[in-house]
């Protein structure tokens, strides 16, 4: 119920805000200039995207440093694909936040996966994961490139033989797991999970600028946030401090992907993908889940024309929006600015 509240209190301080944009503007935008960018963001948009003070952690897997520092290690460990030569890691690369930087992942066959690979900042929050969908717990989550024949290949029997025959990685476990204190499949995801749940994105110039100070954004970057929260429309989906709403929509990009409408729960016809977070944003090229766009630039001009227009098209995108290139710079800038370098 405290989640539900918070939701409901989120939704309701979005509604506030925009409806106080719309009809009191602040330094309105004069053909992508302003005579002098806001010093200080209104209250309601700090409460928004204010950070919360910790990640959440489900009762059926509490975080404990043992488990963290396994799940660490497994992160990294190639023994947990078939032929030992691919990890977590080798996807989830943490010096490009957790991406690999292809428009879409390697296969183990030479081919490419469907999709591009997404970022893991910030993945304790998700109420879904994978661009579908289809898990809906870091845990569950886990299982799927493990064993997928063209991601790991793994097989959690000979997984737990090769660690059980490691006595450092075995007593890893042990003390990991006082209640199992043994390898298992169950005790694997968990610990990658737990790690997981760790990788929080550092503070950036829109955090610091976001609670209180003043000259953390440049005059651009704040031009760019007011179009972000306004006229561009990008927060109906964007919102919160992850900027992302964890919902599922149609942007209006080309392809056969069926996206969620191949999930149970998902809408016939409709090829929508998760909402992803702006968190370092700029280390995360390329961009959609089909890594079709090259730069933050082209994401723009995406949205401002560039939409294949569709009966499944989400409501929240703005059809007819345009920006001068003014405007596009300043947009560009406050999105690079959710991002610590």
């Amino acid at each position: 119920m405290a989640v539900l509240r918070r939701t409901v209190a989120c939704r309701a301080a979005l509604a506030t805000a925009v409806v106080s944009f719309l009809v009191l503007p602040l330094n309105a935008e004069n053909n992508g200039k302003s005579p002098a960018a806001s010093s200080s963001p209104d209250a309601v948009w700090r409460q928004i995207f204010a950070k919360p003070p910790a990640a959440p952690d489900p009762d059926t897997n509490l975080s404990t440093p043992g488990k963290i520092a396994l799940g660490f290690m497994l992160f990294r460990d190639p023994r947990l694909s078939r032929d030992g030569t691919i990890s977590c890691a080798s996807c989830h690369q943490p010096d490009r936040a957790f991406t690999d930087g292809l428009a879409k992942a390697a296969a183990r066959d030479g081919g490419t996966l469907p999709r591009n690979t997404p970022t893991l900042w910030n993945v304790a929050w998700g109420k879904h994961l994978f661009w579908d969908g289809r898990a809906s717990s870091l845990e569950q989550q886990a299982h799927q490139p493990i064993t997928d024949h063209r991601e790991m290949a793994g097989e959690f029997s000979t997984i737990i033989k090769v660690l059980n025959d490691d006595r450092v990685a075995a007593s890893l476990f042990s003390r990991a797991f006082r209640d199992a204190p043994y390898v298992s499949e169950d005790n694997i995801v968990r610990a990658l999970a737990a790690y997981q749940r760790t990788l929080v994105a550092p503070v950036t110039p829109f955090d610091r600028w976001i609670t209180g100070e003043d000259t953390a954004l440049s005059d651009a970057a704040q031009r760019g946030f007011k179009i972000f929260v306004g006229k561009g429309g990008c927060v109906g989906c964007h919102g919160g401090w992850r900027m992302t709403d964890d919902g599922f929509h149609d942007i209006g990009l080309p392809g056969d992907d069926p996206g969620r409408s191949a999930i149970a729960g998902g809408i016939k016809g409709a090829p929508q993908f998760k909402t992803p977070g702006l968190r370092e944003l700029t280390k995360t090229a390329p961009y959609m889940h089909d890594g079709s766009l090259p730069s933050l630039r082209s994401v723009i001009d995406h949205y401002a024309g560039g939409l294949k227009v569709r009966p499944s098209l989400d409501s929240n995108i703005v059809r007819d929006l345009d920006l001068t290139e003014a405007q596009k710079d300043d947009l560009e800038q406050f999105l690079a600015s959710a991002s610590s370098k």
